[in-house]
């Protein structure tokens, strides 16, 4: 078979944050996404997701061109203000033109 690389952009971020970051996503022309409720611990340890509504997976199958566009808008609104990280993943595709 026959995969054409792409990029796996990952977010994760407050769940209070979903919409905004869908919203933004769908700016920058993404296509698709999907969204996973997520808990984990990191730098700051394990937040208290039950009062503070958890957080979500935010994940985006791109091309090159859109990466430096996604991470530029997160950059932006989203890194300084909030409990937000994202990076990003080489994956091979079938069906292109999904993406």
């Amino acid at each position: 078979m026959d995969f054409v690389n792409k990029k796996l952009v990952t977010i994760v971020a407050e769940s209070a944050l979903e919409k905004r970051l869908v919203t933004s996503l769908h700016d920058s022309g993404i296509k698709g996404y999907t969204v996973s409720t997520v808990h984990g611990a990191g730098t700051r340890n394990q937040r208290v997701g039950d009062l503070q509504g958890g957080n979500v997976k935010i994940e985006c199958v791109v091309g090159e061109d859109h990466v430096d566009a996604i991470f530029t808008m997160l950059s932006t609104h989203f890194f300084p203000h909030y409990a937000c990280v994202a990076w990003v993943s080489e994956v091979g595709v079938f069906r292109d033109e999904r993406f």
